[in-house]
């Protein structure tokens, strides 16, 4: 479990592909991170929930699954592209963000990066098969990052980034076209999820 604020950026020292998924080597730009990880540590990269296999020199050592692969943006990732790092939420670390699993329910791509002042409107298509997840002012993990919807537009989001956001995470490397790894938020798909069983039974009668 994580909160969604992230404690550091890494950078892909290598990402291959096997036939039973693959494999990622991270290199954190925080010391520490690196210091304060054990092998069997479950830390979120980009907001996949993955866990140290083995600690090379500087680099944290991640198998990942062919699920994995298929359902998020790791699948793009290149050497030296930046990603996103969280540690996983223990009882002493404050909540400042929001629940985040780690548990990516699909990509969206980024379709305007809009500069408006210090800040950025970012603005991220989505499936059409996820918008009913989609709450104007509830939140969002994009890339493992807390966010909050300002504003649901048929099939695009609009997000607001801050400067420090924007500066802290890989977003800064982040151009039009590029996936992004979505979380929606869990209240939303269980009471969806709740809702549509209890009109499914209705109809029954």
């Amino acid at each position: 479990m994580f909160t969604g604020l992230i404690e550091a950026v890494g950078e892909v020292i290598e990402i291959k592909r096997l036939s039973s998924g693959g494999l990622l080597k991270i290199h954190p730009l925080k010391k520490d991170i690196f210091q304060n990880c054990n092998i069997g540590d479950s830390i979120a990269i980009n907001g996949v929930c993955l866990t140290v296999v083995k600690k090379e020199k500087d680099s944290l050592v991640f198998d990942i699954s062919e699920e994995t692969f298929n359902r998020t943006n790791l699948k793009f990732l290149k050497r030296k592209d930046l990603a996103n790092i969280e540690t996983s939420l223990t009882l002493n670390k404050p909540l400042g963000g929001h629940i985040v699993y780690g548990h990516v329910d699909t990509i969206g791509r980024i379709k305007k990066i809009i500069p408006k002042g210090s800040h950025k409107i970012l603005i991220i298509e989505i499936q059409p098969e996820y918008q009913k997840f989609l709450i104007e002012k509830g939140s969002i993990a994009a890339d493992g990052i807390s966010l909050t919807i300002n504003k649901v537009e048929r099939r695009e989001i609009h997000i607001n980034i801050i400067p420090h956001t924007y500066e802290n995470t890989n977003l800064k490397q982040r151009r039009i076209g590029d996936y992004v790894n979505l979380e929606f938020d869990m209240i939303a798909k269980l009471v969806f999820k709740q809702v549509a069983e209890i009109i499914k039974n209705w109809k029954k009668y």
